[in-house]
C-alpha cells in the first residue's frame, strides 16, 4: 500500500493537532467550568481518534507498531512546540531545539533498517 506510506503520517499529523488542542487549548479558558472543558475537550479528542485509529490501522500494513508510535511521538512534540508558540506565545528555545533533535535522532535509529 504505497498510499499508506504518505497518508498515515498525514492523518497522524492532523490527529495530533486535534489532540493538542483538546489537551491544552482549554488552558486559555481557566474560568470555564471544568465539566464544560472536559466535554468540549472530549469532543475534540473524538475527531483525533477518528483520524488516528484509521491511520494506525492503515499504517500497520507498512510500518511496525514501534515505528507508528515513534512517528506519532515525534509529531506530537513538533505539533506541541508549534502550538505553544502560536497559541500561548511560548517561543522555542535553543534547549527545545536540542532536545527535539535528540528525540529525532532516537527516531532515526528506530526507522533504520
Amino acid at each position: 500500500m504505497p498510499s499508506s506510506v504518505w497518508l498515515t503520517p498525514l492523518l497522524l499529523l492532523v490527529s495530533n493537532v486535534f489532540m493538542t488542542l483538546a489537551w491544552y487549548g482549554h488552558l486559555k479558558f481557566k474560568d470555564s467550568p471544568l465539566l464544560l472543558v472536559i466535554v468540549v475537550s472530549w469532543l475534540i479528542a473524538l475527531v483525533e481518534y477518528c483520524l488516528a485509529v484509521p491511520a494506525n490501522r492503515m499504517g500497520s500494513a507498512v510500518f511496525t507498531p514501534t515505528q507508528l508510535k515513534t512517528m506519532q511521538e515525534v509529531m506530537t512534540l513538533l505539533v506541541f512546540v508549534l502550538f505553544s508558540w502560536a497559541y500561548f506565545g511560548e517561543r522555542p528555545t535553543w534547549s527545545t531545539g536540542i532536545g527535539f533533535s535528540l528525540i529525532v535522532a532516537g527516531a532515526w535509529f528506530i526507522f533504520r533498517k
